[in-house]
Parts: C-alpha cells; structure tokens; sequence
C-alpha cells in the first residue's frame, strides 16, 4: 500500500499512522490516534499521544518538532497546506486498549458490559486481558473482551491529602484532589 496521497491530497489514516508511529515511539510514547479533517482551505492533522508516565508540555513540543520535520521531509501529506496539532487524550477518551487501563489505576470508572450490565468501581489492576475494579469495596474481575464501553469519571470532591480509603478491610491513601486524565 502505497503512503503517498492520493490526487485530492487525501491521505489514509493507517498509512499516516505507520508514518508517524516510530517517530513518537523515539520520544517513549505511544501514538494514541492520527486523524485528518478540513479546515477552511487547510487540513488539520491531530496527533494524540500518551505515555505510562503522563505527557508533559515539554514532551508534546518535542514530538511536535520530530513530526513536523519528518513530515516536511516527506510527501505523506501531499502539496497542500495544513496545520499540525499535537496532544495528548483528555478524560472523555475511552478506555479501549489494556493501556489506557493501566495508565488511569486508582481512578473511577464506569463499564457498560457488553451483557447489558453497568459497573462503577476503581481501577486497582489492569493485566493483558482484564481489570480488577473496587465496586462498594467488592473485588471485581472485568475481561476487556467483556467490555462494550469504559471511561473515567471524573471527581471534583475525592479526599485530598492523607485521607485514607477503605478496601477489604484495609486503609489505603487516598491520591489527589481531581480525577480527570
């Protein structure tokens, strides 16, 4: 398949993913989404990018800079004008990929199963194949292959500082005073 654009100037979002995906794994990050839309007579190329550790400012400049040069450097977006922007997923992202699981640990989540069933619970350990979620201080398994919908809520009166959890019996610290990703 060729990643070159087509005469319209279009160009497929695999090949401009497979472009773009060694050059933010350089930076230690993953490449979440790439996704091209109009915009007045320019296009506009989003790029989300996360990592395990978070995404600082700092980071997204950096990956912006290597994908910008790489993509003057190459004909994958065609002649024609467009504007680059860079970021990293907000809380609305659904958790989609083991990952996204791992990376929101101890944050609330609701989980629309795909047998109809909604859960809420805290994330409090995410493998390859499933989720351990705290539902009213019940472990609770979920497959991800179960899960038909997953997002982090988000939480504006979670206990700040050295407030302390209970689960199974056991005090835990509570972490932080806002929930959002």
């Amino acid at each position: 398949m060729s990643r070159k654009p087509d005469h319209k100037g279009h160009t497929d979002t695999t090949s401009l993913e497979n472009f773009l995906r060694p050059i933010v794994e350089q930076f230690g990050c993953d490449l979440e989404a790439a996704d091209i839309a109009p915009a007045g007579r320019r296009r506009l190329l989003r790029v989300l990018v996360d990592s395990d550790g978070g995404i600082s400012l700092d980071d997204v400049a950096e990956v912006t800079r290597a994908i910008s040069k790489a993509l003057d450097a190459d004909d994958i977006m065609g002649e024609g004008a467009y504007t680059l922007e860079v970021s990293s997923p907000g809380v609305d992202r659904p958790l989609t990929l083991p990952r996204h699981w791992r990376r929101n640990l101890d944050r609330l989540v609701k989980v629309e199963l795909a047998a109809g069933e909604t859960l809420t619970g805290r994330i409090k350990s995410a493998s390859d194949e499933a989720a351990e979620l705290d539902v009213d201080g019940t472990r609770q398994s979920v497959a991800y292959a179960d899960v038909a919908k997953a997002k982090v809520q988000i939480e504006f009166n979670r206990a700040a500082g050295n407030d302390t959890e209970t689960f199974d019996g056991v005090e835990t610290p509570a972490d932080g005073t806002v929930e959002e990703n």
